[in-house]
Formats: structure tokens, sequence, C-alpha cells
């Protein structure tokens, strides 16, 4: 199981790969919403925005997420390394119900070129 730690790096990892992106990737990674990612079996949240390319965490919290982001994750800590580290394909383990994926129509849209 992974820790709160190694989920923190893979969303710090994950920032960094957005931030070199380039083309369509860059773009869509460009816009800023509020975001959240909850870790459901260490019950922790990771919470704060996607911003300027980059994903940039203000707060980590015990339990579910406080309030509701424009884009809530929600998945196992091993689900998240795995997805930052190329692992897991991501359209699969969403529609497989293994990563939970909270946004608007349009975000989605945006969001299919990033994940």
């Amino acid at each position: 199981m992974a820790t709160k730690e190694e989920c923190r790096g893979a969303l710090d990892k994950l920032s960094e790969n957005l931030a070199r992106a380039d083309g369509k990737v860059r773009t869509a990674a460009g816009f800023d919403r509020s975001l959240s990612c909850h870790i459901t079996d260490l019950d922790v949240t990771f919470a704060g925005r996607l911003t300027g390319g980059r994903i940039v965490v203000a707060d980590t919290m015990d339990g579910p997420p406080r309030g509701k982001a424009q884009i809530a994750l929600a998945m196992a800590g091993d689900d998240l390394v795995a997805l930052v580290d190329g692992e897991l394909h991501f359209a699969r383990a969403w529609t497989s119900g293994r990563i939970r994926l909270d946004a608007s129509f349009l975000d989605l849209l945006r969001l299919r070129s990033l994940l």
C-alpha cells in the first residue's frame, strides 16, 4: 500500500510532467480549476488547484474532501502511483471504477488529453 508521502510525491511528479508538456497537453493543463484527490485506502485528501499548467497542493487533510472541488478525483494510493508511473491506463481504471472523477462536461473534455 502506498504511503501518504508516496502519494504526495506522485502528485508532484504529475505536476512536473504537466509543466514539461507541450502542444495539446500543455493547452489543456493551462486552465485554472480547484482540485481534490482523495486517497481512499489512506482516507486522506490532497486539495489545491490545477493552475498555470501545474498542480499546486495547498492542503492535506484527513478524511474525504471538505468542499466540492471543480475537479475531484478518488482512488487508492497504489492506483495513483501506478497512474503517474504509466503502469495504469486512466480510461480503463475509470471505466472499471478504480478511479472516480467528478468534473463538469467541459472540464472532462479538456482533461481527456491529460489523462
